[in-house]
């Protein structure tokens, strides 16, 4: 018995299920259905002459009394059972004053469907056990007001049962499609339970913080993460509002980031910086906002995840002042004076730059190690700020150059230049002593976007001037320098333009002989490099050399000549003894240029590496960076030979005589032009030409234009010479008739 009731239960609907506002929308609609109902039966009976003092007339009077407690009592249950009885009582009603008909009785199967919307079994039973006891009841007063037959008046009881069972059968299917609604509601609300179940480990979980927001700002729901990261408790507060955050926007100008997630749609990020109210620590967010909708298109509330990127906003912001700030003094970086120059620049205003350099830095930071240069760069960064007035741009460009821009006139500027130089009269603290450095200024003012780069140029132009004229001065940039200016700039695009094109005819190599000072025969030879110019000039190293090494193109521009060298001594084979080379000291400063070099001669394996020779100068060692002697022999382990050209114009040539690793030395054009007529020169020579013999070196005198020096030179035992006396540098298809033309002789 239980176990058929049991199965029994699975089947039929339990019940209930509504939600409150869904309810009290069903119950609105059968009430206001149930006053209608009641109007229409008044109408009806009005229309019959049936409003009298009979059955029918009580009967509808009962629904009125249902219809109010319908509408004022709480709850469920009670008010739906009102409703039930006024419907009974409305088709009873009608029932009465159609005299029984059967068409009248269908009122009831109507109403028992209706009710079947409160999914409640209290109304449902009510209506069927009152709609049974309505007919057996009044089937037994009245049967004519209840059955139009003669059956239902012989047997009321037996028809009443009948009539109950009917609407019970009536509403069978609705009690279907009840129990079949329940069913489906049931799954529905499993998915969306396993559904909330993922969403809330999802949620809860993760160690994102997250939140839910309603549109006027309260916090509907919150991740532990999102409370833990904020300190709040674990159950805030009915109505807690975003405004109760313990955070404030650090700009309250700012627009709000809820207003701006209301605004927009669909998703969007918002990164702001907040201060803790707590303890005043500023953090930076990032703001996750996407924006949900109803089938209205209302917006309903916005899922928010937020990222403290607090940790990852400072390395950015130290990762940019890195790059805006030099590592060693803590100036601005040379990108960062770029930018913030051209914005000062922009303003129209005059701008003048001060370009600054330290006299004799390299011998400093030689003589007392790098460490040492080191401090000073960073004392005289120190001293350069609080010589210049507030606002100024102060930057390092790199090793001992600095540069000053500030919105003034050029008098004004003048002036800061002049006081920067008085600054540096008193000797700079370093270390445990005190140092005296001193400083070569070059001054140009520019005015308006786009004149940074002439501009800086123009200072760099000035200062180089002042250097030249022996440092510890401020030089300011005239005319005359700007002819100088554009002159090197125009170089430097013919470069440029040769380099991009055929070298072998923009940049082709002349050669000067070298001779035995004994004999005057054709021993070597130096590529010397010319610029063919898109109009067919020739033009001298005069014209381009300098402006190759102040931007660096010296390396190509070496390399070419150095290729084409090589493959001019292989093309002459044994008619010329050896090729020289001049490299630049820039060009031994780049880190491939040994490995370049040794694979160019592994191409050639058949050229002995001792034909070719690679002059430096003697006074641009001086301001070699990288270890000349370190460097050199690692040409020697080669096989190339090495000459220290223009000897004797440094400081302490005899110096470099022991320190560099030379197998050549060519005395400088200086110390050869007259010497057959000056003593002092022969002896210094003949000094030279005894200290290279010791030395294992041999010697070659430039510039011999004169027989009578060359006859000098003889004298002196000297072994080679060149200069315009034994030939011009000329082309090589002439340089090699010379050569034929030597070898037909000595035949």
């Amino acid at each position: 018995m239980v176990t058929g009731t049991n199965g029994l239960s699975r089947w039929l609907p339990t019940g209930g299920g509504l939600r409150d506002e869904d309810w009290a929308g069903r119950h609105l609609l059968l009430t206001r259905l149930l006053a209608a109902s009641m109007a229409a039966v008044v109408v009806f009976g009005a229309l019959q002459d049936a409003l009298g003092g009979g059955v029918a007339t009580w009967l509808i009077l009962l629904v009125l009394p249902c219809l109010v407690a319908a509408a004022r009592l709480r709850g469920r249950r009670l008010p739906s059972i009102f409703v039930a009885f006024g419907f009974v009582s409305a088709c009873a009603s009608f029932v009465a004053m159609c005299h029984g008909k059967t068409e009248a009785h269908f009122t009831f199967f109507i109403v028992v469907g209706a009710l079947a919307l409160y999914r409640d079994w209290a109304p449902f039973g009510i209506f069927l056990v009152a709609t049974t006891a309505h007919h057996g009841f009044f089937g037994l007063i009245d049967p004519s007001l209840t059955y139009g037959h003669e059956a239902g008046h012989t047997h009321p009881l037996l028809w009443a049962v009948l009539h109950g069972a009917a609407v019970l059968f009536a509403a069978a299917f609705q009690v279907i499609a009840w129990r079949l609604s329940e069913a489906e509601e049931k799954r529905a609300q499993e998915n969306l339970d396993e559904s909330q179940a993922q969403l809330t480990v999802a949620f809860d979980e993760t160690p994102v913080p997250m939140a839910m927001l309603a549109p006027d700002g309260r916090v509907l729901r919150t991740n532990s993460a999102y409370r833990s990261w904020l300190d709040l408790p674990d159950e805030l507060p009915a109505g807690f509002h975003i405004a109760d955050l313990p955070i404030e926007p650090v700009d309250p100008d700012e627009a709000r980031v809820m207003d701006l997630l209301v605004e927009e749609k669909g998703s969007s990020i918002h990164v702001r910086d907040y201060r803790r109210t707590t303890t005043g620590e500023i953090i930076w967010v990032e703001i996750h906002g996407t924006s949900v909708y109803d089938r209205k298109g209302e917006l309903r509330l916005i899922f928010v995840h937020c990222l403290d990127v607090t940790e990852a906003r400072r390395h950015q912001e130290e990762l940019q002042n890195q790059v805006r700030h030099d590592a060693l003094t803590g100036l601005l970086s040379r990108s960062a004076f770029e930018h913030d120059l051209a914005a000062l620049l922009a303003s129209d205003e005059p701008v003048s730059i001060l370009y600054l350099d330290v006299d004799r830095f390299k011998s400093i930071n030689d003589g007392s190690g790098h460490a040492a240069g080191d401090d000073l760069l960073r004392g005289l960064a120190v001293r350069l700020r609080d010589a210049v007035p507030a606002g100024s741009l102060v930057a390092r460009l790199g090793g001992d150059e600095f540069v000053v821009a500030l919105a003034a006139a050029p008098t004004i500027g003048a002036q800061v230049g002049y006081g920067v130089l008085a600054a540096f009269s008193e000797p700079l603290l370093l270390g445990d002593g005190h140092l005296q450095v001193s400083l070569s200024v070059g001054l140009a003012t520019g005015r308006g976007a786009g004149q940074a780069d002439d501009t800086v140029l123009a200072a760099d132009t000035a200062m180089y001037a002042a250097k030249r004229a022996g440092g510890n001065r401020l030089h300011i940039f005239s005319d005359d320098l700007r002819v100088q200016v554009r002159e090197r700039l125009d170089a430097e695009a013919r470069l440029r333009e040769a380099l991009a094109g055929d070298l072998v005819e923009t940049l082709p190599i002349w050669f000067q002989p070298i001779v035995s000072a004994e004999t005057g025969g054709i021993t070597g030879a130096e590529a010397l490099v010319r610029m063919r110019t898109p109009s067919g000039r020739i033009l001298g190293p005069g014209h381009f050399i300098a402006a190759a090494e102040e931007t660096g193109l010296i390396v190509p521009l070496g390399e070419h000549v150095l290729r084409r060298a090589v493959r001019q001594l292989l093309e002459w084979g044994d008619r010329l003894g050896y090729m020289s080379v001049n490299v630049s000291p820039r060009q031994l400063a780049e880190a491939d240029f040994v490995p370049m070099l040794a694979n160019l001669l592994a191409a050639h394996p058949h050229l002995d590496p001792s034909r070719l020779v690679i002059e430096i100068t003697e006074t641009a060692l001086l301001g070699f960076s990288v270890d000349v002697r370190e460097r050199l022999e690692m040409i020697k382990a080669l096989g190339v030979r090495i000459a220290l050209d223009d000897f004797g114009t440094g400081y302490s040539s005899l110096t470099w005589l022991q320190s560099v690793p030379a197998d050549v030395v060519k005395l400088d054009r200086s110390f050869v032009a007259g010497l057959s007529g000056d003593p002092r020169k022969a002896s210094i020579i003949e000094a030279v030409l005894w200290l290279a013999r010791s030395l294992g070196m041999s010697v070659v005198a430039e510039g011999v234009e004169d027989p009578a020096d060359w006859q000098a030179l003889r004298g002196l035992d000297c072994p080679s010479c060149q200069g315009y006396l034994f030939g011009k540098p000329v082309p090589a298809a002439e340089f090699g008739q010379v050569l034929r033309r030597a070898v037909e002789q000595a035949a």
